[in-house]
């Protein structure tokens, strides 16, 4: 019978399960999202649940609690300065999960871990919508060339021709490397 047999043991002994959590847990705390496979995405949430519920309450003996599984003070300040204070309101349900499917090498189920109400950074939001502007532009420059001048149409011929151009001289090469070839048997049947 498995009575209280409640959590999944990953393939780890219970230190390295511990200490793989506590370090989970920081980088959640410190990035706000993680990407990881779903078990232990799943087996994470109650535990930053927990430490999202300490951070509603801004006490020493809470901050104490929490610095007995994040013990890093730079961690501990942003749960409880801005985290807490973020889900004040929410009773309960602070993360979700996000399934992304297999990964590639050995098909386990990736997840993200992420707060909710996360936004992107700036910086990963603002390279999204660049690459869509410019596929636009071009397309708009595409129409444009082609309706004002021939002579642009004529610029990307020449680009499609040098290539032939150097393809030539390493046919020149393999027929430079044939000609040796031949002498050298030539030379075996005269002997």
């Amino acid at each position: 019978m498995r009575h209280g047999m409640a959590n999944r043991k990953l393939g780890r002994t219970s230190s390295h399960r511990n200490a793989m959590f506590r370090n989970q847990l920081a980088s959640l705390i410190d990035n706000e999202r993680i990407v990881t496979t779903l078990p232990k995405a799943k087996e994470l949430r109650p535990l930053i649940e927990k430490l999202i519920t300490l951070g509603k309450n801004d006490s020493v003996h809470a901050r104490r609690q929490a610095a007995r599984v994040v013990p890093d003070e730079t961690l501990i300040s942003k749960l409880f300065g801005t985290l807490g204070p973020r889900f004040a309101e929410r009773p309960g349900g602070y993360t979700r999960i996000i399934k992304l499917g297999s990964r590639r090498g050995d098909a386990a189920e990736m997840a993200i871990l992420e707060f909710v109400g996360y936004e992107l950074p700036a910086t990963e939001g603002k390279s999204a919508p660049a690459p869509a502007a410019p596929t636009r532009s071009k397309k708009k420059k595409a129409d444009e060339d082609t309706e004002a001048s021939p002579a642009a149409e004529e610029k990307p011929k020449k680009k499609a021709a040098a290539p032939k151009k150097e393809a030539a001289p390493k046919k020149k090469a393999s027929d430079d490397e044939d000609k040796p070839r031949k002498k050298a048997s030539d030379k075996k049947k005269s002997k």
